[in-house]
């Protein structure tokens, strides 16, 4: 018992020392002037605070640093556009709603998704509709990935130039359908 309140007095001391210490007032600047005996104490003045920059010949950084270059805004097509056929070989849901297995003609539309996703170009967020028999089927929201910078955005093989493929990710949560074409790759993400 003794052991243990000696441990808590050591602990209580160096915790009110630890305190005490990042509470103590700033030591005076030491260009200050001592003030003189018979004169009354005045408190210290405050000097301003300024930019390296700005304060002559002192060093400080004056230039922005070096940027990385910014890509070219990317390139979409506008309006409609054909993208092709594309055999889902299980259900899915496109926009909330479930999508049969089958054979589907792909069409990007103009419109582009919304909300507006943060970082993204807004004309390469659009939406694709599912169309089987002249009727569309389902839509969902596609992301248009220019052919410069498919390999900042997926690891895996892209399909062949005017080609697809459509493969359930990791997890088995998600179907990724994955259009290359005229110079884009097209990802379109399904809930299973």
């Amino acid at each position: 018992m003794n052991k243990q309140l000696v441990l808590v007095g050591i602990l209580v001391g160096a915790l009110g020392a630890g305190t005490a210490y990042a509470q103590a007032p700033a030591t005076q600047d030491k260009a200050a002037k001592p003030a003189a005996k018979d004169q009354p104490s005045k408190p210290a003045a405050k000097k301003p605070v300024r930019h390296a920059a700005a304060m002559g010949n002192e060093k400080g950084h004056t230039a922005p640093k070096p940027q990385p270059e910014t890509a070219p805004t990317p390139s979409a097509p506008s309006g409609d556009l054909a993208l092709g056929t594309v055999h889902l070989t299980k259900g899915v849901k496109a926009d909330g709603k479930a999508l049969s297995p089958g054979v589907y003609q792909v069409r990007l539309t103009a419109q582009t998704a919304s909300p507006d996703a943060k970082g993204q170009t807004k004309q390469l967020e659009r939406w694709v509709e599912f169309v089987q028999k002249g009727q569309v089927k389902g839509r969902e929201v596609v992301t248009i990935v220019p052919q410069s910078e498919i390999d900042k955005v997926q690891k895996d093989t892209p399909p062949p130039a005017n080609g697809s493929k459509v493969e359930t990710l990791k997890g088995g949560d998600y179907v990724r359908l994955w259009i290359n074409k005229g110079g884009n790759h097209y990802l379109v993400h399904f809930p299973v």
